[in-house]
C-alpha cells in the first residue's frame, strides 16, 4: 500500500494566505456568484489552446480502490453534463449553480458508493482512503476545469503554463478519510496574473459551495520555499505534495528544489521539530497510551505517530513508500508488516468514527467505541462484551506504533544528530556508566554485545531490565527487536528458573522504580511471556466508566504508586500507608507481588478477585515465597476489594460493621497490608480518582478496626459506646445550662449517639434548640478536609421526609455521598447529608445561597421534587451505551438493628431521589445511606426498618420491595434517555 495514512498537520494562518495581489472573500453560506462578468464566454467558439492541461479525461486512476472508478466517480458522464450545461446556460450565475448542483450529487453519490463498500468490508480500509481521495481528486480537477475551460478560458499557452494546483498534507498523500480536510496548493511561477487570480477565486466559491472543508494557499516556486524554511507545519504540509492539474512543470520544479534546497540540509533539525511536536501532542492527549477514550489521530500510538515516522523517513531518505523502509533497514519485514496492520487497523476505526458521526471525529468516545466495534463485526464472547475485545485490540496496535517508533527513531539517531541525542549527551556528561559483560553502550543506550551470546541464555532478556535500571540507561532498539523476535525462547524451563524468578522480584523490589521495568517488558511482550497467567489482560479494556486505564496499565500505575509509597512522596496524601511501608516491619514481596496479582483474573466469567486469588496461589511459589507468604498473597488477592466495599458501601458508625471486618481481617498485618493495597488499587484507577473523602472513610476504618483488633471485638457494642459519645457532647456544650443540656441528652434514640460524630451533634443540638413545629433549620458548611460540603436539617418528622432532602438536592446538581436521618423522641427529624458538586468538591461560598434557596422552597412544596427534576435526570448521549444490570440484595446479618438493602444499578442524577421515595411510599424507613459511584455503575447502600421499627425480614416482603424499586429504576431509566 502507498505508505501510512498521514493527516493533514494544523494549518497555521500562513498556511491559509489568499493570493497576494486580492482578499479572497469568506466562505460563502450559499451559492454565490463568481466575481466575473455574468456574460458566459463564447468557449466553444473559441478553442484554448493545448486543453490538455485541463481535460481530466485520460486521468488514470489509482489501482486498488475499493469500487471500480465509474462507481465513485463517472467522469465521462459528468463531463458531459457539464458540456451540455456550458451549451446551455446564458451566464456565469447559472453555470456556477448548475456546476455546484451536478457536482453535489456527484460528491454524494460518490461518497454514498465508498461507504457502502466500507460497510461490507470495513478493514480494507487503504482501499478506502485512497478511494475518498480520487473522488476527490476528481472533483477538485474539474471544479479547476469549469473555471479555467469555461468561466475564465486561456488566451494563450503562456496563461496556462502559469498555474498549477496540488494537494499538500493528508490529501497530498492521496489518503482521506470520509470527512477530511482538503489542503491545496496553487501554485504559480511567480506572482499570479490576473487570469489565474480568477481561476483561483472561481475554484474555492464552487469548492465551498459544495460544503467541503478547504485549506489553500496561493504561492509562487520561490515564495513555497522561503516559507517552508520558516514554518515546519508548511514544511510537513509541502512534503507531501502532490500535482492535481494545470502545469506538470511547475510541481517538479517545486518538489525538487524543496528536495535539494531545503530537505537535504535541514534533516536534524525536522526530525527535532517532529520529535518536539509529537511530545507536546502527546501531553495534550493525557501523555498514556491507554487512556480508555483515545484520540485516534492524535493520541499515543495513534495515526499521527505513524504519519510522524514516515514523514521523517521521507524527509531524509526521499522515500515515497513506507515498504522502502524495509529496503532502507529502518524495519525488518516482520515490523513493517506490524506497522501496516496498525495503520490499517487505525484507518479503518478513523472511517467507522466520521460515517458514525457524520463530521471529522477522531475521539473514540465510550459511545462510539460500541458503534465502531459493531460495525468492524466484533461479538460478544467469552464472558466480554465485542467493544472490550475491539478496544483490547485498539490498544495492541497502539502499543505496536509506540514499539516501533522507538525503533525508528534511535535507527534515524545513529545516523543523523537530534536535538534529542545531545539532551542525553548532556544528561549523561560528567559520569560513564559501567556495564556488565554481555552489554555494551551504543548511541547512549544500553545494547546487547552480540546475538548469539544474548540469546544463548533467556535469562539475559530479564538480565537487560535490571542493567538498565541499575544504569539509568535507556534499551537500544536493537536489543528490544532481538527480544521481541525470540519470546519464544521464554519457556516453561526459564520460568522455573530460580535465578529468573529471582531477577523478576527483584525488578520490583530492588531499584525504586519498578514500574519503567514492568511497562517496557509489558510492551515487549516480555512481561506476558514470563508470566502467561497476566498476558490476557495485557491491552485489556474494562468499559465502565470508572477505570481509566486498561488493566495491565492499571496494575502498573498502582505498582509505582505503592513505590512512590515507600519513597515517601505520599505522604501527605497517605500518612497511614506511608507509616506502614516505611516502618521496615511490612512484608514487601508479599505486598508487591499481590498488588501485581489483583486484577489478574479479570476479564472471565468468574469472579475476577476469585480467579485471580487462584492464580497467585499456583503462580507465587515460583518467587520463593514460604507457605505463610504465599497464603497471604492469596487472601489479598482475594479481599483486595474488601476494605474499600466496606468504607464506602458500610456505615462505620454501626458497631457490626467493624466487627464484621475485623474477623475478616484478623490480623493487624493483614490489615496494614490491605490498607496500603486498597489505597494503591483506587489511586491506580486514574487522575481525580482519588479524594479526601475516599480518604476519611479509609483512615476512619483502619483507625477503628485497629482499636477492635488491639481491645477485643467486646468493646464494640452499642451499650458500652453510648456513655462516651454523650459525655462527649456535654463537653462540647459544658456552656449550656444544665437543664437544657440534660434535655438534648435525653432527646435521642440509641443509634443517633454512634451515628454522628461529636460536632455534627453539636450542631443538630444548636438546630433543635427552640425549634417550632413549622420551621425549617438547615446549616451548610464545607469541609476541604473531606471534599464535601455538609448539610444538617432540623424540622418536624413527617414521612418521605428524606425523599423530599434528596429531591431538593438533586435539583440543585448535588451528589450525595453519605447521609443519616434519625427521629428525636419528641418527633424531630434531624438529617445531615455530605455533598459534593459535579467535580467532586466542596460547592463554593458563592453557590450556598441557591444551594440554600432549593433546599428551603422544595421542603415548603413551592418546587415538585418529582416534577422539576425530569429535566435534570438525563443520561449524557456518550454514556448511555454502558450496562449495568440491577442488583437488590437484603442483609439481615450485617447490622444489629437495620435491614441493609444494597442497591446496584446504572447511575444517573436522580436515581436516589427515585429509590427513597419507592422506600417512602411503601412506608420504610431510612436510617442511613451509603453512596458509591465507579463510573456509570453506583452502589446505593440503605440502612432501613419497616414502619413498626423492625427488620425487613419476610421473603414476600423482600420480593415485593425488589420489585417495586426495580420498576422505579427502570421507568427513571427510560425517564432519563428520552
Amino acid at each position: 500500500m502507498p505508505g501510512p495514512s498521514r493527516a493533514r498537520p494544523a494549518r497555521s494562518a500562513s498556511c491559509r494566505t489568499a493570493p497576494t495581489a486580492a482578499a479572497w472573500p469568506s466562505p460563502p453560506s450559499a451559492a454565490t456568484p463568481f466575481p466575473s462578468s455574468n456574460r458566459l464566454p463564447p468557449v466553444l467558439a473559441q478553442p484554448v489552446p493545448d486543453r490538455s492541461l485541463l481535460r481530466i479525461d485520460a486521468y488514470i486512476p489509482p489501482a486498488d480502490l475499493i469500487l471500480p472508478p465509474d462507481e465513485i466517480f463517472d467522469i465521462a458522464r459528468i463531463h458531459a453534463a457539464l458540456d451540455n450545461l456550458a451549451e446551455e446556460a446564458g451566464d456565469s450565475r447559472g453555470l456556477q449553480q448548475g456546476a455546484v448542483e451536478i457536482l453535489m450529487l456527484a460528491r454524494k453519490g460518490g461518497d454514498n458508493a465508498i461507504a457502502q463498500a466500507i460497510a461490507r468490508a470495513p478493514l480494507q480500509s487503504g482501499r478506502a482512503v485512497r478511494s475518498y481521495a480520487y473522488l476527490m481528486d476528481c472533483i477538485t480537477r474539474t471544479v479547476f476545469e469549469i473555471a479555467s475551460r469555461y468561466l475564465h478560458p486561456a488566451q494563450s499557452r503562456s496563461q496556462l503554463t502559469g498555474l498549477a494546483m496540488l494537494s499538500v498534507g493528508g490529501y497530498g498523500r492521496a489518503e482521506m478519510a470520509p470527512h477530511s480536510d482538503v489542503d491545496l496548493l496553487f501554485l504559480t511561477p511567480a506572482k499570479p496574473s490576473a487570469w489565474a487570480e480568477s481561476v483561483i477565486e472561481s475554484c474555492l466559491y464552487i469548492l465551498w459551495d459544495l460544503r467541503l472543508k478547504i485549506g489553500h494557499s496561493t504561492r509562487s516556486v520561490q515564495e513555497t520555499l522561503i516559507r517552508a524554511k520558516g514554518d515546519i507545519t508548511i514544511r510537513t504540509a509541502v512534503l507531501e505534495t502532490r500535482y492535481l492539474i494545470g502545469n506538470p512543470e511547475l510541481a517538479d520544479q517545486l518538489v525538487d528544489r524543496l528536495r535539494t534546497q531545503l530537505f537535504a540540509k535541514t534533516g536534524p533539525e525536522f526530525v527535532a521539530a517532529k520529535l518536539e511536536e509529537r511530545a507536546l501532542r502527546h501531553r495534550k492527549q493525557g501523555g498514556q497510551r491507554y487512556v480508555v477514550e483515545p484520540n485516534v489521530k492524535e493520541g499515543k500510538g495513534g495515526l499521527r505517530d505513524l504519519q510522524s515516522l514516515f514523514w521523517i523517513a521521507k524527509y531524509l531518505h526521499a522515500v515515497d513508500d513506507a515498504a522502502d523502509l524495509v529496503d532502507l533497514g529502518v524495519f525488518t519485514q516482520d515490523e513493517f508488516d506490524r506497522f501496516d496492520r496498525a495503520e490499517r487497523f487505525l484507518m479503518a476505526v478513523r472511517n467507522q468514527l466520521h460515517l458514525i458521526a457524520g463530521r471529522a471525529m477522531d475521539q473514540l468516545t465510550f459511545d462510539l467505541q460500541v458503534e465502531v466495534a459493531e460495525d468492524l463485526g466484533y461479538v460478544d464472547r467469552g464472558g466480554r462484551r465485542a467493544v472490550e475485545h475491539f478496544m483490547q485490540d485498539y490498544f495492541r496496535h497502539a502499543t505496536t506504533v509506540g514499539e516501533l517508533t522507538r525503533i525508528f527513531l534511535t535507527q534515524i539517531e545513529a545516523t543523523h544528530v537530534t536535538k534529542t541525542s545531545f539532551i542525553e549527551n548532556i544528561r549523561n556528561f560528567g559520569r560513564k556508566a559501567k556495564v556488565s559483560d554481555g552489554f555494551e553502550i551504543q548511541h547512549g543506550r544500553l545494547r546487547h554485545a552480540e546475538d548469539a551470546g544474548f540469546l544463548a541464555d533467556p535469562l539475559n532478556f530479564l538480565r537487560m531490565f535490571e542493567e538498565a535500571l541499575d544504569t539509568g540507561l535507556l534499551i537500544h532498539p536493537d536489543t528490544m527487536r532481538l527480544v521481541a523476535a525470540n519470546l519464544h525462547l521464554i519457556d516453561a524451563k526459564m520460568r522455573a528458573d530460580a535465578e529468573a524468578n529471582a531477577i523478576f522480584l527483584r525488578l520490583l523490589l530492588d531499584h525504586g522504580n519498578p514500574e519503567r521495568a514492568l511497562r517496557r517488558m509489558n510492551e515487549l511482550g516480555v512481561l506476558g511471556a514470563f508470566i502467561p497467567e497476566f498476558q490476557p489482560v495485557v491491552a485489556m479494556m474494562q468499559f465502565n466508566m470508572y477505570h481509566q486505564y486498561t488493566v495491565d496499565e492499571h496494575t502498573i500505575q498502582c505498582i509505582s504508586t505503592m513505590a512512590e509509597i515507600e519513597r515517601g512522596e505520599l505522604k501527605d496524601a497517605l500518612p497511614a500507608a506511608t507509616r506502614i511501608m516505611t516502618e521496615g516491619q511490612v512484608n514487601r514481596r508479599v505486598l508487591y507481588l499481590a498488588m501485581f496479582f489483583h486484577d489478574i483474573g479479570k476479564g472471565r466469567k468468574e469472579d475476577h478477585a476469585i480467579l485471580g486469588a487462584r492464580i497467585a496461589r499456583k503462580v507465587a511459589p515460583r518467587f520463593g515465597l514460604d507457605e505463610q507468604e504465599c497464603e497471604t498473597i492469596e487472601w489479598l488477592v482475594r479481599q483486595h476489594l474488601l476494605m474499600s466495599d466496606m468504607a464506602q458501601k458500610r456505615d462505620l458508625s454501626d458497631p457490626r460493621t467493624i466487627r464484621d471486618f475485623s474477623r475478616a481481617v484478623q490480623t493487624k498485618r493483614r490489615l496494614d497490608l490491605l490498607l496500603v493495597l486498597t489505597c494503591c488499587d483506587i489511586m491506580g484507577v486514574g487522575p481525580g480518582v482519588w479524594n479526601n473523602w475516599k480518604a476519611t472513610l479509609l483512615r476512619r476504618l483502619y483507625a477503628l478496626t485497629e482499636t477492635a483488633l488491639a481491645t477485643g471485638l467486646e468493646h464494640l457494642n452499642r451499650d458500652a459506646l453510648l456513655p462516651e459519645a454523650k459525655s462527649r457532647l456535654a463537653e462540647t456544650l459544658k456552656g449550656w445550662p444544665e437543664d437544657k443540656l440534660e434535655a438534648e441528652l435525653e432527646r435521642h434514640y440509641p443509634p443517633y449517639w454512634q451515628g454522628l460524630a461529636t460536632s455534627t451533634q453539636a450542631i443538630f443540638a444548636r438546630l433543635l434548640d427552640g425549634l417550632g413545629n413549622d420551621e425549617i433549620r438547615l446549616e451548610l458548611a464545607a469541609d476541604d478536609n473531606l471534599d464535601a460540603t455538609q448539610c444538617c436539617f432540623a424540622m418536624q418528622d413527617h414521612p418521605g421526609i428524606f425523599a423530599r432532602l434528596t429531591g431538593a438536592l438533586a435539583l440543585v446538581g448535588a451528589n450525595i455521598v453519605d447521609a443519616r436521618s434519625f427521629t428525636t423522641k419528641d418527633g424531630y427529624a434531624t438529617a445531615t447529608f455530605w455533598i459534593q458538586d459535579a467535580d467532586g468538591h466542596p460547592y463554593d461560598p458563592d453557590r450556598m445561597g441557591r444551594l440554600r434557596s432549593m433546599i428551603h422552597k422544595t421542603l415548603l412544596g413551592e418546587v415538585v421534587a418529582r416534577e422539576a427534576i425530569k429535566s435534570r435526570d438525563k443520561i449524557k448521549k456518550r454514556e448511555r451505551k454502558f450496562e449495568v444490570p440491577t442488583r437488590i440484595t437484603f442483609d439481615n446479618d450485617g447490622s444489629e438493628i437495620y435491614s441493609i438493602i444494597e442497591v446496584d444499578t446504572r447511575d444517573r442524577p436522580g436515581l436516589l431521589f427515585d429509590l427513597s421515595r419507592t422506600f417512602a411510599n411503601n412506608h420504610v424507613y431510612i436510617a442511613s445511606a451509603q453512596i458509591a459511584s465507579y463510573g456509570a455503575q453506583a452502589v446505593d447502600t440503605f440502612y432501613v426498618k419497616d414502619m413498626f421499627g423492625l427488620k425487613i425480614v419476610s421473603r414476600s416482603r423482600q420480593e415485593s420491595l425488589s420489585r417495586k424499586l426495580e420498576e422505579a429504576i427502570r421507568k427513571g431509566a427510560m425517564r432519563a434517555t428520552e
